[in-house]
């Protein structure tokens, strides 16, 4: 018996040796391009740097984007102040077309799949190439979408290049004066989100079709049984036993808008008049274009930060209301 024991112990270090060892290249792969890196942004976000690396300033990088009153922070801020309103009409507006969209089509409807398809086809499009085709469209002269507006009666939109907030310019075809508290996000942030919302809703409707594929059919017959509507059927079983795809969308979805960067950056580069600078963008234009390296570091610690932050809020606060099967 205790040579028995001995050998399955030995089996047991011999297998996990094994899997320790399939997960080394994956280890340094993060290690190298991913922790590494981090570790050092820290390091040189607490020095005064430009080309070459200056004196060791502590935290006095974070004091003068959060606490001191220069244009730096009050940039900072208005960034940050950008990314959460981008946010804000980006996740909620794509989890909710995506949810109706994967349960319209994850009925039997003819020829599913192809629209499923090509709802998910801009996913897998570069979203360069995306935001570059979206300028053509939104274009304020040539553009498909002021065409097809002019048709009902309205002209002359801008979209990218237009900083005033929607709200504004919608009181002001009213003839209503808007307080500028009330101006709303600028006409060139919506269309941005626009554009996030068309290129990542692909993805958002795979995950809830597969969501929807895990639910039990019992449950649904059993419910029509009672006389359940289908608007009691998608309250009270679609929306509860999808609460886990939920939960993964909304977390991965709020990240992926506080870092983003590329759409941004094609569609309008932070303007007009920085009305959709976000802190990623403050980031690349601090870092790279202004050569204070410091600084932008520090600001990529903080929106890291953030993120964690926010993530962590997500888990604590959501996570509880989740409910598998």
């Amino acid at each position: 018996m205790n040579e028995r024991a001995a050998s399955r112990r030995r089996r047991g270090l011999i297998e996990n040796a094994q899997a320790y060892l399939f997960l080394v290249p994956a280890i340094v792969f993060l290690g190298l391009f991913k922790i590494l890196p981090a570790l050092y942004a820290v390091y040189i976000s607490l020095f005064r740097w430009d080309v070459v690396q200056g004196a060791f300033r502590g935290l006095d990088n974070y004091f003068d984007i959060l606490w001191q009153n220069t244009t730096r922070s009050q940039a900072f801020w208005q960034s940050l102040s950008t990314t959460v309103t981008y946010a804000l009409i980006t996740v909620p507006v794509e989890m909710a077309l995506a949810l109706v969209v994967a349960y319209v089509l994850f009925q039997k409807l003819r020829g599913r799949g192809i629209y499923r398809t090509i709802y998910y086809l801009p996913y897998v499009t570069s979203t360069v190439a995306a935001a570059t085709v979206f300028l053509w469209v939104f274009h304020p002269q040539y553009g498909i979408a002021n065409q097809l507006l002019g048709l009902v009666g309205i002209s002359g939109l801008k979209w990218f290049q237009e900083p005033d907030g929607v709200f504004q310019m919608l009181g002001n075809a009213l003839g209503v004066a808007v307080p500028e508290w009330a101006a709303g996000p600028s006409l060139a942030l919506v269309g941005v989100a626009i554009f996030t919302i068309w290129h990542f809703l692909g993805f958002q409707i795979l995950i809830f079709l597969g969501g929807l594929g895990n639910i039990p059919v019992e449950y649904y017959e059993a419910a029509r049984l009672d006389g359940a509507s289908q608007l009691q059927l998608f309250r009270r079983i679609t929306l509860p036993l999808l609460s886990p795809q939920i939960f993964f969308v909304f977390t991965i979805a709020s990240i992926g808008v506080l870092r983003a960067f590329n759409e941004i950056f094609v569609l309008t580069n932070g303007g007009p008049l920085d009305t959709t600078r976000t802190v990623t963008q403050l980031l690349f234009k601090t870092f790279f274009q202004q050569g204070q390296i410091g600084l932008g570091s520090a600001m990529g610690v903080l929106l890291t930060i953030i993120i964690l932050a926010f993530t962590l809020i997500q888990f604590r606060i959501l996570g509880r209301r989740v409910e598998y099967g």
